[in-house]
């Protein structure tokens, strides 16, 4: 069998998202070697289709409230926020002649909304100073003796590297090159990994076939979902969903789905009540519906005294046997608080991002490397945090790239 070809590089950094191509321009602006593999034939990909209907950068919300959008990592990922938050990730966009703005929702986009004129931007100015790209090259793990292992169009590649970075993304969009597939060679070297799951996802509900291929894709907004955390507080969110063949996904599905995961991990199902009517008190919507219909159709009377169409007057269908759409004390507790079971998450493919990842306990806080892999860093939607949408998803990769790469310099340094 004839000897794979070997490079050598100082620092060596695998994974072309926004990630691994942060920690590349704080260790080249170091002085650093670098080279890039990527398992595409190009960077950044989940970063462009992310963007497409609009980047979302960052987000406008203050600190320390935006820390606590990382729910049990808020303490971890606030230290990588200190290196470099929403404010500082601004600024550098603006080294590349792209300004932002804040939308009404608080979300940061570019002015022109795109993602591929940062990126290109991004990778130019990183090619000129000094890094090197390697794409199609999918990292297979380490050999014995510590060298990373590549699969290319040319066969199998040797790299051993002073430093690694390892940013090779979640498990979700594993097209796209985040499929999970490092996990395992991290495990065999004694790494800590939680298990991957969906976040920011969809759930199953189990529609009728009628209700599934009637409404699949309409819009439910607005609406304000009411749950119960662990100790019994009530919690309300408005916003809005949308209904998909099997379920429910958008916006403020996503915003709730690491406790709603977590809830169908602990009780095997877990119920979400959906107000309808957002605005108007029960007992106004029931003094509305009292009033006489004359010949006019439930549907109808529904429209006219309750603003209740389309999906939502078929999701009351759905919920309730017909009968008890004639009672309107019934209809209208179900129009404030339609129940909806949700049997499980989507699969992790189709989510946003995941959960689960490297545990920050197997790391050092400060640099972000591995305890028991000396020289071997780790950073981005590998690690075990999560996240809503809005801009917090990005900004922690960027902060963490950061942190990373810093990390990776410094134990370069220590070394000579």
């Amino acid at each position: 069998m004839p000897t794979p070809p070997q490079l050598h590089t100082r620092l060596a950094i695998v994974g072309g998202g926004p990630a691994g191509l942060m920690a590349a321009e704080v260790a080249r602006a170091a002085g650093v070697e670098v080279d890039l593999f990527e398992a595409k034939g190009s960077v950044g990909r989940k970063f462009l289709i992310a963007g497409k209907g609009g980047l979302n950068l960052t987000h406008g919300e203050p600190r320390p409230a935006f820390d606590q959008r990382y729910g049990a990592r808020a303490r971890e990922v606030g230290a990588w926020l200190d290196d470099f938050d929403a404010d500082a990730l601004r600024e550098w966009a603006r080294g590349f002649g792209i300004d932002t703005y804040i939308g009404t929702s608080g979300r940061v986009f570019p002015t022109d909304r795109k993602a591929a004129p940062l990126l290109r931007g991004w990778v130019r100015r990183l090619r000129e100073d000094g890094v090197r790209f390697h794409v199609q090259h999918r990292w297979l793990g380490w050999r014995e003796d510590g060298a990373l292992r590549f699969a290319t169009l040319e066969g199998e590649t040797i790299v051993s590297a002073d430093a690694t970075v390892l940013a090779l993304g979640g498990g979700s969009w594993p097209e796209l090159g985040s499929d999970g597939a490092w996990v395992s060679a991290l495990q065999s070297r004694g790494v800590d990994v939680a298990p991957l799951q969906p976040s920011n996802c969809g759930f199953d509900i189990g529609w009728s076939e009628h209700f599934a291929s009637r409404h699949a894709g309409a819009p439910l907004k607005p609406v304000v979902a009411h749950w119960h955390d662990d100790a019994g507080t009530a919690h309300e969110l408005q916003g809005e969903c949308v209904v998909t063949q099997t379920g429910i996904e958008g916006s403020l599905v996503y915003a709730l789905s690491a406790m709603l995961r977590d809830a169908i991990a602990a009780r095997g199902e877990v119920t979400l009540e959906l107000d309808l009517a957002p605005g108007r008190e029960l007992h106004r919507l029931r003094a509305d519906l009292d009033k006489p219909r004359g010949g006019r159709s439930l549907t109808e009377h529904l429209r006219r005294h309750a603003g209740i169409i389309g999906v939502k007057a078929a999701l009351l269908y759905e919920v309730l046997p017909k009968d008890a759409m004639h009672d309107m004390q019934l209809l209208s507790r179900t129009i404030k608080r339609v129940p909806l079971r949700l049997l499980r998450a989507r699969p992790i493919a189709e989510a946003i991002s995941s959960a689960g990842g490297v545990r920050l306990e197997a790391l050092d806080a400060g640099t972000l490397m591995l305890r028991t892999m000396p020289g071997v860093f780790c950073a981005g939607e590998m690690l075990d945090w999560e996240a809503p949408t809005g801009g917090y998803l990005l900004t922690a990769c960027y902060a963490s790239g950061v942190r990373a790469g810093r990390g990776a310099v410094a134990w370069l340094g220590g070394r000579g």
